[in-house]
């Protein structure tokens, strides 16, 4: 096995009007528990990070990673207005307004983003499974930090900070698998554990110490198949985040389906834009005419949830998975599955950016993550039973709902840039949701309420 060698993503030949595919050197955005940010010893021991050492405060204390983090923040205060704006957002249902334009468009405002949405809580980082050998890892960036997950020797998927220990470079791009962790500009050599095992012509070096100088460890849980990441020193808990996420999704097999496809690519349009068309229903007659809008009804009156998230039922005419011309290519239900979640679609967003679509037979997903104000990276996840993908015939049959998910994004991606040209207006200003724009309105809320708390 090379030693971080990436191993390569395969990425769609061609893309429509506002794509762009992963260049060389391009971060990819793709079973436990760590604890808070440290560095890891050479007896795989927490130590303080080596940026700590010899830099004390004048108190003489060594400040923290949440210290460091929150250098980000040294604005510390909302734009002019924008406080009132988001407290709008914060109306009741049917009375709330969307998020003013600021939010999609302003750097100042995508700067506290990072730290009041990528640096708090949970992150998703995607379907666990995606990391199905150890050693397999990938790279990508949530608010503003360079971050690497990778499965370790014995099986457990862990996050790392992409930061040599040395001089910071960043150590990985892109996808893969590794047996260690190497960095190419020194070859300072980390096992996946984290622990720095290797350090050239450091002998000279007094008192250097391999045991002090592992990389910064962040925390990451799994639950029902997926893999979230918390940058906060004590994040949550993992279950008081996600709250009665598990009991409302309990009738799919969340954790056991498994993901057949994983495609990459960006769009130039901010990324609350690309997560919330996922979640609407309002835009389906006008943008989806003559592929997937006569499948689907309206949808149900959205779910009072407990959790950072938001999720509607809507039944549909078929499957959800297929388009309007080939409901006939249709895979069978999902072993077990009955009852009403067999006759349509449980869209669910997973605050703030992984949003999950629960069919008859299959899952289908996309992980959304900020490259800026103007630009996003996303991925497109699809999900089936293991018994779905050893039927006969299954690889032609599945091409049809890749067809499916192609062909509405191909068709949303144009409107979202034509979107987005329109919120960087300076006149651009704040609309009202429709009934059928429920999880939007619960997302603007949600992400209100976490701007609010920075002044």
């Amino acid at each position: 096995m090379p030693v971080c060698e990436p191993t390569g993503g395969k990425f769609p030949p061609e893309c429509p009007q506002g794509y762009r595919q992963p260049g060389p050197g391009t971060p990819a955005v793709s079973k436990g528990t760590s604890d808070r940010p440290h560095t890891v010893g050479k007896d795989g021991s927490k130590r303080p990070h080596p940026m700590d050492v010899g830099n004390r405060s004048p108190e003489g204390k060594r400040p923290t990673l949440r210290a460091m983090s929150d250098l980000s923040t040294r604005s510390s205060q909302l734009p002019q207005g924008l406080a009132d704006d988001l407290a709008a957002c914060r109306a009741p249902a049917g009375e709330a307004a969307t998020l003013p334009p600021a939010c999609y468009a302003d750097p100042e405002v995508h700067a506290l983003e990072e730290a009041a949405i990528f640096r708090r809580g949970w992150i998703g980082v995607g379907r666990s499974d995606t990391w199905s050998a150890n050693g397999d890892y990938r790279t990508f960036e949530l608010g503003g930090v360079p971050i690497i997950v990778v499965r370790d020797d014995d099986g457990r998927l862990r996050a790392y900070g992409n930061s040599c220990s040395h001089r910071s470079s960043r150590i990985l791009e892109g996808e893969g698998t590794c047996a260690r962790i190497r960095c190419r500009f020194h070859f300072w050599t980390y096992g996946l554990d984290g622990r720095l095992i290797g350090a050239p012509s450091m002998q000279r070096t007094p008192g250097f110490d391999t045991a002090e100088h592992g990389l910064t460890e962040f925390a990451l849980s799994e639950r029902h198949g997926f893999a979230l990441v918390s940058l906060e020193e004590e994040p949550p808990a993992i279950d008081d985040w996600l709250g009665d996420f598990g009991d409302l999704h309990a009738d799919w097999p969340l954790s056991d389906v498994v993901t057949t496809r994983r495609r990459e690519f960006t769009v130039d349009c901010n990324w609350k834009a690309f997560a919330e068309v996922f979640n609407e229903y309002y835009h389906l007659p006008y943008v989806h005419p003559d592929s997937i809008d006569g499948t689907y009804d309206e949808p149900d009156d959205p779910e009072q949830v407990d959790g950072a998230y938001a999720s509607h039922f809507g039944t549909t005419v078929g499957t959800g998975g297929l388009l309007d011309a080939t409901q006939d290519q249709a895979l069978p239900a999902i072993p077990g599955l009955t009852g009403r979640p067999t006759t349509g679609v449980r869209y669910s967003w997973l605050f703030p950016n992984l949003m999950v679509a629960l069919g008859r037979e299959a899952l289908w997903m996309y992980e959304v993550y900020p490259d800026g104000p103007d630009r996003c990276r996303c991925a497109q996840v699809v999900c089936f039973p293991q018994a779905t993908i050893d039927a006969e015939g299954f690889e032609d049959r599945v091409a049809d709902y890749y067809e499916r998910f192609d062909t509405a994004l191909g068709e949303d991606i144009p409107m979202l840039v034509q979107q987005h040209a329109g919120q960087r207006s300076p006149f651009a200003r704040q609309g009202r949701f429709s009934y059928l724009e429920s999880n939007v309105a619960a997302f603007a809320d949600w992400y209100a309420g976490q701007l609010l708390t920075v002044h």
